[in-house]
């Protein structure tokens, strides 16, 4: 099947309108359609040896939320105290989650030995696992995206507060929370490049041909 020019041009779209939404999150539900098409293609991403290690935990009770924000809150106070001065000013300033505001969260996760011990493209490299994981998150950032659906990563939480808040077992690695929900618009730039914390890096630094 051959991607038509038209459909090539939608998907780059998406791609550069993608963002990290931490703000204006408005409250109502996303649609069981909707979401259903956003896991969907979550779990349509690729996989070494196909093993499709991933698992969503769906997290909508506000109080659910709340614990989980005030796992944020220590969290992010805790990393508030690696910068000095200016910086630190400008962290605790930054907007970084949108966990009671958003309709809902999706907790990633990794099941590293749901296809046994010993995996095809495992052996030498066994976190390939948590890279396939990290592809479906990626597939569901777009999916999502383009149904315009907001979606936050909130990398700032200790996953341990997930575990025992959301019975997730010790086998089982947390990979994300996804803060997931539709928003008064998406930026036109990332929010951390518009702050002033961290400008796009040229792609002309980061190819390079043959060797390093």
């Amino acid at each position: 099947m051959l991607i038509s020019e038209q459909e090539r041009d939608a998907l780059y779209k998406t791609l550069f309108a993608r963002r990290d939404v931490r703000r204006n999150f408005r409250p109502e539900p996303i649609p069981e359609e909707v979401l259903q098409r956003i896991l969907m293609a979550a779990h349509h991403a690729p996989s070494v040896g196909f093993m499709q290690p991933w698992d969503f935990v769906l997290v909508e009770q506000p109080e659910t939320r709340a614990s989980i924000r005030d796992g944020f809150v220590e969290a992010s106070g805790m990393e508030a105290e690696i910068f000095e001065g200016e910086r630190q000013q400008l962290y605790r300033s930054l907007k970084l989650e949108g966990i009671t505001d958003s309709a809902m969260g999706i907790v990633v996760t990794c099941d590293r030995k749901r296809m046994g011990e010993q995996g095809l493209g495992r052996v030498l490299n066994p976190e390939m696992s948590l890279y396939s994981t990290v592809c479906a998150i990626q597939n569901l950032w777009l999916a999502a995206r383009a149904e315009n659906v907001g979606v936050g990563w909130v990398s700032i939480l200790d996953y341990e507060v997930l575990r025992r808040l959301l019975g997730i077992p010790d086998s089982v690695d947390v990979i994300a929370y996804l803060c997931v929900g539709y928003t008064d618009g998406f930026a036109a730039s990332p929010d951390l490049e518009q702050r002033g914390w961290q400008d796009r890096l040229p792609l002309s630094e980061l190819i390079h041909r043959e060797r390093w």
